[in-house]
């Protein structure tokens, strides 16, 4: 039962865990979505200028303007009517009052259109929309103008006194070129803005008004996991500890918020929202497999050039000569060589020659009767009756006891013997230094040093190359298929 109530107690803390970081994700998720828009907000401010307008709404039986998304944000990022653009609006707007009042031909009207020719030449003179670097927005109203009102020089101020004209908007129609003036001219006029400076030479941007209770939120986060990571693991500094998750940081850091992406994901993937598996697996073997094929040939070669390096020396030598063996270090007394040779004739003997010694016999027989089937002796008593059935059991009974003689002899040969085993060490040993000795001649000794290293000189440019040019994401696949076989 205590058992029962440990798991339980376990599982329920584990599932308040994961809803806490889901939590916590969620609002990190969120905040970096706050960013991402603050971010985008002055490239994309035109875009949200349009898609987003102030709209006038019945709430409650009152008719309530419902501000525009630019109306809510531009004071965040510290944006301002641009003064001579906004006082060329109002002119508009004071225009339009005036006719609605008097009608256009009235005295009152040509002192607005006045005013509005000469801002007009102002507004191209003066270029009011360098300061929020969007001249292309005062080109756009110039062409959009010429194309509407054409004049000879094909000039956009001339443009501009004809259209603010009453003979103009008398012959035109007012509604309809306002009209005009409302959906070519005031938008790209209205996207003008100004932005100051602020003491620190920046532009001005309260951003941090927002961001700052995120970021007061993570810190605090962020100080609570430090100190239960410092207290669960005995012996780790707070330095540690914040070194344990130290992309936490870019969470309440007031540079660089796109970097918050790094601990989004991580957490995310922490509270079961989002499956990074996939692509960690992913990310490793590409990684293995760029890494693997620059380790392959720098191991390779490394080990054929000490090979090479060794043959050059004095080594080879010593080894051949068996200088060597006084400084070989032995781990287990015994002879490794000798004893896989001896277990080797012991399966030969005991295991594989009796299941093939029918079929080495039958050989045997065969060749035996090919040869003396060839023989012009035999061929003649051949033809004495009987002798050919004579000759196949002779030939049979040899073999059988050239195969028993064999396999005594080699048997015997492995049988305890103290004295017969001295004689093979000495045999062993005896060949060995024959062998080493012709190979001391100094014209013996320098021909296989040659060779052997021309030999290891072309294993490295034709089979390391091989290596490096072998397509590893196929090894990989090789291994991925593997891992799926064994999970099965």
């Amino acid at each position: 039962m205590s058992s029962l109530r440990r798991l339980s107690s376990k599982t329920s803390h584990r599932r308040r865990n994961l809803w806490f970081e889901r939590v916590v994700a969620i609002l990190a998720l969120t905040n970096y979505g706050i960013v991402l828009f603050d971010l985008s907000y002055i490239p994309w401010r035109d875009f949200y200028l349009r898609a987003f307008p102030a709209f006038r709404a019945d709430i409650g039986g009152l008719d309530v303007r419902v501000p525009s998304l630019t109306d809510i944000y531009d004071p965040i990022k510290g944006i301002e009517p641009n003064r001579d653009t906004q006082r060329y609006i109002d002119a508009v707007n004071a225009l339009k009052a005036q006719v609605a009042q008097t009608g256009l031909q009235s005295p009152e009207v040509e002192p607005l259109l006045a005013r509005l020719r000469n801002l007009s030449a102002e507004m191209i003179d003066t270029n009011p929309f360098e300061v929020a670097n969007k001249t292309g927005a005062l080109e756009k109203i110039k062409n959009r103008m010429r194309s509407h009102v054409p004049n000879q020089g094909d000039s956009s101020k001339q443009a501009f006194r004809e259209f603010w004209s009453q003979e103009y908007l008398s012959g035109q129609g007012f509604a309809q070129a306002i009209a005009f003036y409302n959906q070519e001219i005031q938008p790209p006029i209205e996207t003008n803005y100004f932005r100051p400076f602020g003491e620190t030479g920046d532009l001005v941007d309260y951003f941090w008004k927002i961001d700052i209770w995120f970021a007061s939120l993570f810190f605090i986060e962020f100080l609570l996991r430090t100190y239960y990571i410092h207290r669960r693991h005995a012996g780790l500094r707070w330095l540690d500890a914040m070194l344990w998750r130290w992309y936490d940081i870019f969470l309440f850091l007031p540079l660089w918020r796109w970097l918050r992406i790094i601990p989004i994901v991580i957490r995310l993937n922490q509270a079961d929202l989002l499956d990074l598996l996939p692509i960690q697996k992913q990310i490793n073997q590409g990684f293995v497999a760029n890494f693997a094929e620059d380790l392959t040939e720098v191991i390779v070669v490394r080990i054929i050039s000490q090979i090479q390096y060794s043959i050059r020396q004095e080594d080879f030598s010593r080894w051949l000569a068996g200088a060597e063996a006084q400084t070989y270090i032995d781990l287990n007394d015994t002879n490794e060589v000798e004893a896989l040779v001896k277990l080797g004739m012991e399966m030969a003997v005991y295991q594989v020659f009796p299941k093939i010694r029918p079929d080495i016999e039958a050989l045997l027989q065969h060749n035996i009767d090919k040869v003396l089937n060839q023989t012009p002796a035999v061929q003649g008593l051949q033809k004495v009756p009987g002798m050919e059935q004579w000759q196949h059991q002779l030939t049979e009974k040899l073999v059988k006891e050239i195969c028993q003689a064999v396999y005594d002899t080699v048997n015997g040969a492995l049988q305890p013997d103290p004295v017969g085993g001295q004689l093979l060490e000495r045999l062993i040993q005896n060949a060995s230094v024959a062998f080493g000795a012709e190979l001391q001649a100094k014209h013996t000794l320098e021909r296989v040093k040659y060779l052997l290293i021309a030999f290891l000189e072309e294993v490295k440019i034709n089979y390391v190359e091989r290596l490096s040019e072998e397509d590893l994401e196929a090894v990989l696949e090789q291994t991925r298929a593997i891992h799926r076989i064994a999970q099965r």
